[in-house]
């Protein structure tokens, strides 16, 4: 299990813990972002898959990270970059111990910019264990001109 116990009011809910992963990420250039705050919302062995170009000419393709691997990714952008992650909009479904939710976002470099430098959503997959949620899959793709995002995930 991670070094740092979660604060149950960041995982009492499937609202809760969504909420928890973008305000963990949101903050001004330079901040530091709280990482074991960050680390408790996931279940160990969990992944972080931003689908991205790998080099210029490249095509789309997942990028499979631990937390640790997408904490060593964030971290030197966020030094000099605001970053601010909102939901727009959401889908969830639901069987059981296990919810799929499709999250809409909104990424600002502060959060009073009038308009989002990138959109995007997040196929979240979480599991509740019995007595709190866990994030075993957040796996992403920002909003393109050749792929804007569908009316029913607004």
């Amino acid at each position: 299990m991670w070094k740092s116990e979660a604060n149950p009011s960041d995982i009492a809910s499937i609202d809760a813990i969504i909420a928890a992963a973008y305000d963990s990420i949101s903050g001004p250039a330079g901040q530091k972002r709280d990482w074991d705050r960050e680390r408790s919302l996931y279940y160990p062995g969990a992944r972080l898959i931003p689908t991205a170009k790998p080099g210029t000419n490249d095509d789309l393709a997942p990028q499979i990270l631990d937390v640790d691997g997408f904490i060593a990714r964030v971290e030197p952008y966020f030094a000099e970059h605001g970053f601010y992650e909102k939901e727009i909009a959401r889908r969830t479904e639901q069987f059981g111990n296990i919810a799929h939710v499709w999250s809409t976002y909104e990424s600002r470099h502060n959060p009073d910019d009038p308009e989002p430098f990138m959109r995007g959503i997040n196929s979240i997959q979480l599991f509740y264990d019995g007595s709190r949620w866990w994030i075993v899959t957040i796996y992403w793709q920002q909003e393109s001109a050749d792929n804007p995002i569908p009316e029913k995930y607004l």
